[in-house]
């Protein structure tokens, strides 16, 4: 949809052995070729709207909720075929957060001089919220980097197998004067309870799992979007401000803000003033077709 020719390579999982990582990429970079494609980037499983960047930097600590992995030697794998840097995905953390001060003060004034309110999701109309959130995925992110329209069903997939985790107080909807002007996602890290279950639910996993979710303290912020003609009304920072605290009523105290553009300044500056700061930065990488070191 770009014009740009490129084709994403993704899925990516190899030992540690160039030969058998470069005939991946020849073959991945073949494919691509027959297809009319000029450059290949990834990692990205499937796309930028779902799992993507390889880690380069914060190898210490477990993954959150939907965010990948990889060992460190990957990284030479990737760049010794011939990948260059496209754009730097970062995440950010903060510890024990607490509504900043400032962001309390303005809140009410924001909702007063903009009319907005907000919502958290209601499971009973959860079709209609799922529409809600494609239209404002789609039209928010228009313009991001790499970003790819998610479908109606690519949504409702995703929204299907969300649905038993999601925890409503943490989805915040945003709307002005009525209109609906953005939204924020938010997942308790459910990678806590998953890793103590040995990848088996019998005999005792289920069990490990519903004790070490009430353990639960860290959520992943993997989506917040506003409207481009909305966002000088603090609408974004409201969001945020409404899901640290409902958060908190849940026990929930960390949280991860994943995955920023790089360049998304607007976003990064409003995490940093809240106390964030990167922990863990992914890269996306481009290659020519057809220009890799075995190719």
């Amino acid at each position: 949809m770009h014009g740009d020719r490129t084709g994403f390579f993704g899925l990516f999982e190899t030992v540690k052995d160039r030969d058998v990582a470069f005939a991946l990429f020849d073959a991945a970079s073949v494919w691509l070729v027959k297809r009319g494609m000029e450059t290949m980037r990834g990692p990205a499983s499937f796309s930028l709207n779902e799992e993507a960047g390889l880690l380069v930097d914060g190898f210490d600590g477990s993954p959150v909720v939907m965010m990948t992995y990889n060992p460190r030697w990957y990284v030479d794998l990737v760049e010794s075929y011939g990948f260059s840097k496209a754009k730097d995905l970062v995440a950010y953390f903060v510890r024990n957060v607490e509504p900043p001060e400032q962001m309390l003060r303005l809140a009410d004034r924001l909702r007063e001089r903009y009319k907005v309110t907000l919502r958290t999701l209601n499971k009973k109309r959860f079709a209609d919220e799922v529409a809600a959130v494609q239209k404002i995925y789609n039209e928010a992110w228009e313009k991001n980097w790499g970003h790819i329209p998610m479908t109606e069903a690519e949504l409702n997939y995703m929204a299907k197998q969300l649905k038993p985790v999601v925890e409503p107080s943490i989805v915040i909807f945003a709307e002005v004067a009525g209109e609906l002007a953005g939204f924020g996602l938010a997942l308790p890290d459910l990678n806590v309870p998953l890793k103590h279950m040995n990848g088996s639910l019998f005999p005792f996993g289920w069990a490990k799992a519903l004790w070490y979710s009430r353990k639960i303290d860290t959520a992943r912020v993997l989506t917040l979007g506003v409207l481009e003609k909305y966002r000088r009304a603090g609408i974004a920072e409201l969001i945020q401000l409404e899901l640290i605290m409902n958060a908190r009523k849940k026990g929930i105290v960390n949280g991860e803000f994943s995955w920023i553009l790089e360049d998304n300044h607007i976003m990064r500056t409003s995490l940093e003033k809240m106390g964030a700061t990167v922990y863990r930065t992914y890269r996306m990488y481009d290659i020519p077709t057809g220009a890799g070191d075995s190719a």
